[in-house]
C-alpha cells in the first residue's frame, strides 16, 4: 500500500520502521511529500541526508514514551542480572530446579552500572536505578549540568572506552547515526569486563548483529537484553531470535497504552500545525529548512543509516 501511494503523498506518518523504511530511493519516487511523520520516537529509519536535499520536514513526538522505555530498561537490567527469564521457563516446564535458576543470578546493588547517551531516556534510566545503590556511569556529547551529576553520584566519561571498561552493565540510550552505527562491534565489546551485560533499547543497529552472538557464546558477554533489532520487523532466522543469554522483545518498550496515548496526541498536534500553518514546536522537529533542526540538531548528525533495510523483506508471520 505505501509503495502505491508515495507518489502521490504529501505527509506520512509512520511509527519506527513500520510500515518500511523511507530511503533515498522512495523518497525519490515522493515528489510531492513535504512532512514525515514519527508517531513515537526515533527517526532513523528515514534517511535524513535525502530528507535534507528533498526539503521536507522530518518531525517526531519528542519525550511520548521517555518513561515507557526507562521503565522497560529497568526491567531488562533485572531480568538478565537476576537470570528471571530461564527461572520462569523452569516453572512452566513444571520444574522445580532451583540450583540451575540461581547459577547466574546476582543482585544488582553494588554494579557499576553506565549509559550510552543521558539524554531523555538515559537520564530518566538514571534517575530510576539510582536506588538500587549502584554506581552509576554516563557518556554523553551533551555534558548534563554538575548539580545532576551530584544529585545522582555520576561519573561522567568523554568517550564510551572509558566507561564500558569499569561497568558491569552497559544500557545503551542514543540515537542511531553514522556515528553510532555499529559502535558495539568485536573491539569495543572486547574492551568491556568479561561477563558483562548490555541492555539495548535504543536501536539494534547500534550493535553488531554478529559481534553480540559471537560474544555471548564466549562469556565475554553474560547476557544481552534489546528491544530493537535491525532490520525491522526481524527476519525469522536473526540469530538473535536464538543465541544464550538474550531477553530480546519485539520493539515494545515505547508502546505501552500510556505511550500510544500520548504520541497519538503529539502527532494531531503536528498535524495541526502544518495544516494551519503555525511552527512545530522546536522539540519536534528532526530536519526543518534544508537542516538538522531541533531535537535533531541535538541528536543526531546529517547522514544515512537505512542502508541494509531491505532484508526486512524477509520478515514471514508464522
Amino acid at each position: 500500500v505505501l509503495e502505491r501511494e508515495l507518489p502521490n503523498a504529501e505527509v506520512v506518518i509512520s511509527q519506527p520502521f513500520w510500515p518500511a523504511y523511507l530511503t533515498a530511493a522512495r523518497i525519490a519516487k515522493a515528489p510531492k511529500l513535504k512532512l514525515a511523520i514519527t508517531a513515537g520516537v526515533g527517526s532513523d529509519h528515514y534517511d535524513l541526508q535525502a530528507a535534507i536535499e528533498h526539503g521536507m520536514t522530518v518531525a517526531e513526538v519528542t519525550y511520548c514514551n521517555s518513561i515507557s522505555v526507562s521503565e522497560h530498561v529497568v526491567m531488562m537490567i533485572l531480568s538478565l542480572v537476576r537470570n528471571y527469564i530461564p527461572s520462569y521457563q523452569w516453572v512452566v516446564k513444571g520444574g522445580w530446579n532451583i540450583a540451575d535458576c540461581v547459577s547466574r543470578s546476582y543482585d544488582l546493588e553494588g554494579m557499576e552500572v553506565g549509559t550510552v547517551g543521558a539524554g531523555r531516556i538515559g537520564l530518566a534510566v538514571l534517575r530510576r536505578l539510582n536506588p538500587f545503590d549502584v554506581k552509576l556511569h554516563y557518556t554523553e556529547r551533551h555534558r548534563l549540568p554538575e548539580s545532576v551529576e551530584q544529585d545522582l553520584n555520576l561519573t561522567y566519561h568523554s568517550n564510551v572506552e572509558s566507561m564500558v571498561r569499569v561497568c558491569d552493565v552497559v544500557t545503551i540510550n542514543t540515537p542511531l547515526y553514522p556515528g553510532t552505527e555499529h559502535l558495539f562491534n568485536e573491539t569495543l565489546i572486547g574492551k568491556m569486563k568479561r561477563g558483562a551485560y548490555i541492555v539495548n533499547t535504543a536501536r539494534g543497529k547500534i550493535c553488531d548483529r554478529d559481534a553480540i552472538a559471537r560474544a555471548l557464546e564466549s562469556g565475554q558477554l553474560a547476557g544481552y537484553a534489546g528491544d530493537v533489532w535491525f532490520p525491522q520487523p526481524a527476519p525469522q532466522d536473526h540469530p538473535w531470535r536464538t543465541m544464550s543469554h538474550h531477553g530480546m522483545t519485539p520493539h515494545i518498550s515505547g508502546s505501552s497504552l500510556s505511550a500510544q496515548a500520548r504520541y497519538a496526541a503529539g502527532v494531531r498536534e503536528i498535524l495541526e500545525c502544518w495544516f494551519s500553518g503555525r511552527p512545530i514546536r522546536d522539540e519536534y522537529l528532526i530536519v526543518h529548512g534544508g537542516k538538522l533542526a531541533g531535537a535533531g540538531a541535538h541528536s543526531y548528525s546529517a547522514g544515512n543509516a537505512t542502508g541494509g533495510s531491505e532484508e526486512a523483506v524477509r520478515f514471514k508471520k508464522s
